[in-house]
């Protein structure tokens, strides 16, 4: 099995929704050295991507994202990846080689407004959106951590992209694995078109405490 060596550059185009969680349901999906930050009292923001990426990128395949929280350590701050799914065997290896996401193979099926995500006979979600009317070109960075044995990682991804606010209904099933973040239904819907990412390779940034029992 082979996969490209980062930085990783994707095209194509995504949906991201945006929801606002309590931050006791999600804390014990985020390791204890990463601060959940409260954007409302209790809360913090959690967030489902969705993308397919092209014959122009390094890789082809389609993917889904969910981050429970957003976090901080020691000044940086990013998203913290819990569930992450594709459907190239390649992106698997090189997502947890390479950046050590639990990344997992799954089925994705577009369709025209809407996408379903299934491994199996179970389904992770649906997305149903609207289409994207007004847009501006914009240029973005993020950042994301992950983790490799003990290794804290952060890593950088950088976007350009044709970006307009959407409509959406999510639907998680409750045998889906992260149907327990509580996402009920996005505050803010984000369409990317004619999107660039550039995902470079992660650094490390600290170490996971090593829980000794004696």
């Amino acid at each position: 099995m082979s996969y490209p060596q980062a930085p990783w550059i994707l095209q194509g185009e995504a949906v991201q929704t945006l929801h606002l969680v309590n931050v006791e349901q999600v804390r014990s999906l985020v390791p204890l050295e990463l601060d959940i930050i409260s954007v409302w009292p209790g809360k913090t923001v959690a967030s489902v991507y969705l993308s397919y990426y092209g014959s122009n990128s390094v890789l082809e395949y389609s993917e889904l994202i969910v981050v429970p929280a957003v976090v901080s350590y020691q000044g940086k701050i990013g998203g913290w990846i819990s569930h992450i799914y594709v459907d190239h065997v390649d992106s698997v290896a090189g997502g947890r080689e390479i950046w050590g996401l639990p990344k997992e193979l799954a089925d994705f099926e577009w369709q025209e407004n809407n996408v379903t995500v299934r491994q199996g006979n179970r389904k992770l979600c649906t997305l149903n959106y609207t289409q994207q009317s007004l847009a501006w070109r914009q240029s973005l960075d993020a950042s994301g951590f992950s983790a490799i044995n003990n290794d804290l990682l952060l890593f950088s991804v950088g976007m350009k992209s044709r970006l307009g606010l959407i409509s959406s209904k999510l639907e998680v099933p409750r045998e889906s694995p992260f149907a327990g973040i509580g996402l009920g239904q996005p505050f803010l819907t984000i369409s990317s078109q004619e999107m660039s990412l550039k995902v470079s390779a992660p650094e490390v940034v600290g170490q996971r405490k090593v829980e000794v029992i004696l």
